[in-house]
C-alpha cells in the first residue's frame, strides 16, 4: 500500500463532500446552465453558506451501504444480497437515507419497496422487475465512492463492488456507470493523467454499452476542442440531453457531464467540481462523484481552502442511527484504510486503530481539525498546526488574541444537533448524542505565551441543550512551554442532552497587559461508560422525530412529559451509542391499548435488535435479525393503564427482564454483542414511556 494511502483517502471523502456541498443549491432541474449562469456566473465558490450542511442521499449512501461488508462480510467478499441487507437495516422507512419519490417514480424508493416485500437483490433492482428505464437512472453511481477508496489501483476489484452494491436498486447503465466511476477513484491512486484515468476506465464496462458511449463522445470532443467545455456542453444538450432519457434524472446525459468535469478541469480539483456544478443537471452528484475523483488524484494540496474549510472534517447523515450520523471525516478516513488494507492482504498501521464508540481526535492528517469550532472568532482563532504534538505531528493551533481577564471564549466539538443548528431540512437528519453522563474528557494542552503573564486559564465544559447552560470544571492554569492533561466527568445531566464539549478560555491578565499566544489542543478524547436518563420535558419534535431518537413508523408525541406512540405495525425508536455493548434500560411503560410494546437493546439498526416487552399475557424476548423469534417467555398478564417499570439488559451473552425490580426472564444469546437502545411497539396499538434510564454495565 502506499505511503500517503491514508492522506488520498481523506482528499477523496473530503472532495465528494465538497462537490456535493457545492452543487446541491443548484440540483433541481429548474437551475438549468443558463439560470446558473446568470445567476452565479463563473462559480469559483460555494454559492449558498449554511450553519451546518443537512444530509444527503449522495453522502449517506457511499457511507452506510459500505457498512454490508463489515455488517454481511466474512472474508471480505461482497454480494447484493448483504448490501440489500444494510439498505432494510440503516434507511427509516420512507424518511431520509434517499430520495422517496414514489414507487415506479424514485428508483431507490422502488427498490427498498421491492426488499420489504421479499424480492431479494439483485432482482430488487433489475430491469427485468422494474423496467429498463428505472435501472438506467443515475443513482447507480452516486453511491459508490467508497468502493473505490478501498481497492486503490484495482479498477478491477472497485467496480465488481461497485456493481454489486449497485444492482441492490439498479440494472444496465446503472451497473455501467457504477463500474466506470468507482473505477476511476481505483485508477487515481495510481495514474497522475487525468485523461488516462478517464479512458483506462472504460476497460471496466462493456464497449458497446450506451454508457461508453458518451464517454468516448466527450473524449472525442475534448481533443477537437480542448479549451471549450461550454461547447462540450452544448454537444450533451443536442445529443445526449435529458429530452432523450426519460426518468427523472437519467444516468448517461450526468455520466456525460461527469467526464466533460473531468477532462476540462485538466487535473484541477476545484475547477473540475466547478465545472460539474455550472453544467447544470443532477449537480451535487456530478460534482461529488468527480471530486472523490480529483480528491485522490491531487491529494489535499489540491482543494482550495475557501472549500474545505466549510466542511470542517464534519458532515451529517440521516440514517436511522443518530450516532453513527454525525461523522468526523478524518475518524472516518481511518475506517475506510483499515478495510483497504485488510482487502489488500497488509498489516493494518497501528495508527490507524480506533476504539469504537469512543470519540479520539489526533489530528494527525494534514489539516484535519475534527470539525473544532469557536464561539469567538475575535479572540481565538482555529486551525490545524505541525508547530507541536502530544503525540505525532499534529494539533489543533488556537490563536489567543489579546484575551484579558474577564474575557472568556469556547472551543468546542458538537456531538449532537437540533433543527436549529441547521438551514433546512434535507434529507431529515436525526441524532442522539455521542457524549453523555458519566463519561471522560480528556485532552493535552499546550501554551506557546508571546505577551501576558506566565499562564493562562481554561476549563474543561460541556453544554445542556434545553438550558443551553455552559458547565464548567474549575479553571486550570496551563503553564507556557509544557503539556498538560486536563479531564473531567461529564455529570449528570438530569435527563438532557449534550451539544457541546471542549474547553472554556480565559485571559489571566489586567486589562493593561493583553495575553497574546498560541494554545494547542491535541490526543482529544471522551471515553467511558454512559449512565444517563432522558427527560421527556426537555425534547423535541422537530426534523420528523422526537428528540433524541430516530424513530421509524408509527405517530409519536411527547404527552405530560412522556413519550407516546400509537400505531398499528411494527414502530420503533432508537437512541443511543451505536457501539455499546453490555448495557440496561429501564422505563415506564403503560399499555392503554393494543399489544406488544417492547424495550431494544443491542440493535443494529431496523432489522436487528434484541426486544423485550408484554405479549398475549406474557413478558418475552425477542431476537428481530430479518424476521422475528422468540427467545423466552414467562406468563405476565397485563393490565390495560397501568405503569410498569419495565427494565431490560444484556452482560456477556445474558439478556434479563425484570418487571417493578423482580426478574422475570432471563435467556442466553450471542447474535449480538452491541448496538443502540430503543423503544416502540411492535402491533396496533397506543402506548405510553416515561422515565427512561440508560447505563452502559
Amino acid at each position: 500500500m502506499q505511503n500517503d494511502y491514508l492522506a488520498r483517502v481523506y482528499a477523496g471523502f473530503l472532495g465528494m463532500n465538497v462537490g456535493i456541498r457545492l452543487g446541491a443549491p443548484v440540483e433541481p432541474t429548474i437551475w438549468t446552465y443558463e439560470r446558473i449562469k446568470e445567476t452565479y456566473g463563473d462559480i469559483r465558490g460555494y454559492v449558498k453558506d449554511y450553519k451546518n450542511f443537512a444530509a444527503d442521499d449522495d453522502v449517506n449512501g457511499p457511507v452506510y451501504f459500505f457498512r454490508a461488508l463489515r455488517d454481511s462480510s466474512k472474508n471480505g467478499e461482497l454480494t447484493p444480497e448483504y448490501v440489500a441487507k444494510a439498505w432494510l437495516n440503516y434507511a427509516r422507512d420512507g424518511i431520509g437515507m434517499f430520495w422517496w419519490g414514489g414507487y415506479g417514480v424514485s428508483t431507490e424508493h422502488t427498490a427498498y419497496i421491492n426488499l420489504t416485500r421479499g424480492i431479494p437483490a439483485p432482482q430488487s433492482g433489475s430491469a427485468a422487475t422494474n423496467g429498463k428505464l428505472l435501472s438506467d437512472q443515475i443513482g447507480g453511481q452516486i453511491f459508490i465512492d467508497t468502493w473505490g477508496l478501498i481497492w486503490p489501483g484495482r479498477p478491477d476489484k472497485a467496480a465488481d463492488y461497485a456493481q454489486a452494491a449497485a444492482s441492490v436498486s439498479h440494472d444496465g447503465e446503472g451497473l455501467n456507470g457504477a463500474r466506470y466511476i468507482a473505477a476511476c477513484i481505483a485508477l487515481a491512486f495510481q495514474e497522475q493523467d487525468i485523461g488516462k484515468i478517464v479512458e483506462l476506465a472504460l476497460k471496466e464496462i462493456p464497449s458497446e454499452s450506451l454508457y461508453a458511449k458518451v464517454v468516448e463522445a466527450v473524449i472525442a470532443h475534448h481533443k477537437a476542442h480542448p479549451d471549450d467545455w461550454e461547447s462540450c456542453l452544448a454537444m450533451l444538450h443536442r445529443d445526449w440531453g435529458y429530452d432523450k432519457y426519460g426518468g427523472v434524472c437519467h444516468i448517461i446525459p450526468n455520466a456525460g457531464v461527469c467526464v466533460l468535469a473531468m477532462l476540462y478541469g485538466a487535473g484541477d480539483f476545484n475547477r473540475t467540481v466547478e465545472i460539474a456544478t455550472m453544467c447544470s443537471w443532477d449537480t451535487d452528484c456530478n460534482a461529488g462523484n468527480v471530486g472523490t475523483v480529483l480528491g485522490v488524484l491531487t491529494g489535499l494540496d489540491g482543494i482550495a481552502p475557501h472549500y474545505r474549510a466549510p466542511i470542517n472534517d464534519g458532515v451529517v447523515l440521516s440514517g436511522i442511527s443518530g450516532y453513527l450520523n454525525i461523522l468526523d471525516l478524518p475518524t472516518y478516513a481511518k475506517e475506510l484504510a483499515r478495510t483497504g488494507y485488510a482487502l489488500a492482504g497488509e498489516a493494518v498501521p497501528q495508527a490507524l486503530e480506533e476504539t469504537e464508540g469512543e470519540l479520539h481526535f489526533d489530528f494527525e492528517l494534514p489539516g484535519s481539525t475534527h470539525n473544532f469550532r469557536t464561539s469567538d472568532p475575535f479572540f481565538l482563532t482555529l486551525k490545524h498546526s505541525t508547530a507541536q504534538a502530544a503525540q505525532g505531528t499534529g494539533s489543533l493551533e488556537i490563536l489567543v488574541d489579546r484575551m484579558v481577564r474577564g474575557n472568556r471564549a469556547r472551543v468546542y466539538y458538537k456531538p449532537f444537533y437540533t433543527r436549529a443548528d441547521f438551514s433546512d431540512e434535507r434529507y431529515k437528519p436525526v441524532f442522539s448524542p455521542q457524549v453523555y453522563s458519566g463519561q471522560t474528557m480528556e485532552m493535552q494542552l499546550y501554551f506557546d505565551q508571546w505577551a501576558g503573564w506566565d499562564s493562562i486559564f481554561v476549563s474543561p465544559y460541556f453544554r445542556t441543550v434545553s438550558d443551553q447552560k455552559i458547565h464548567t470544571h474549575g479553571f486550570i492554569k496551563i503553564k507556557p512551554g509544557q503539556w498538560q492533561t486536563i479531564s473531567c466527568t461529564i455529570e449528570d445531566t438530569q435527563g438532557d442532552m449534550v451539544d457541546e464539549i471542549g474547553i472554556v478560555v480565559e485571559g489571566d491578565t489586567p486589562t493593561t497587559v493583553k495575553t497574546l499566544g498560541k494554545l494547542y489542543l491535541d490526543e482529544f478524547r471522551v471515553f467511558g461508560k454512559a449512565d444517563y436518563s432522558i427527560d421527556l420535558a426537555k425534547q423535541k419534535k422537530e426534523l420528523a422525530t422526537v428528540t433524541p431518537f430516530a424513530v421509524n413508523h408509527g405517530a409519536w408525541e411527547i404527552e405530560n412529559d412522556r413519550l407516546g406512540l400509537m400505531c398499528c405495525e411494527e414502530s420503533l425508536a432508537y437512541t443511543g451509542n451505536y457501539y455499546a455493548k453490555d448495557i440496561r434500560i429501564q422505563a415506564e411503560v403503560e399499555l392503554e391499548n393494543g399489544d406488544f410494546p417492547v424495550l431494544l437493546l443491542r440493535a443494529r439498526g431496523a432489522k436487528q435488535s434484541y426486544m423485550a416487552g408484554f405479549r398475549d399475557g406474557n413478558v418475552c424476548i425477542w431476537r428481530q435479525d430479518f424476521g422475528l423469534e422468540e427467545l423466552a417467555r414467562a406468563p405476565f398478564p397485563v393490565e390495560y393503564g397501568r405503569t410498569y417499570q419495565l427494565t431490560f439488559q444484556a452482560v456477556g451473552d445474558t439478556l434479563s427482564v425484570d418487571v417493578d425490580g423482580v426478574n422475570v426472564l432471563q435467556v442466553q444469546d450471542s447474535t449480538f454483542t452491541s448496538g443502540m437502545v430503543g423503544l416502540g411497539a411492535c402491533s396496533m396499538g397506543r402506548t405510553f414511556f416515561g422515565k427512561l434510564h440508560i447505563q452502559e454495565l
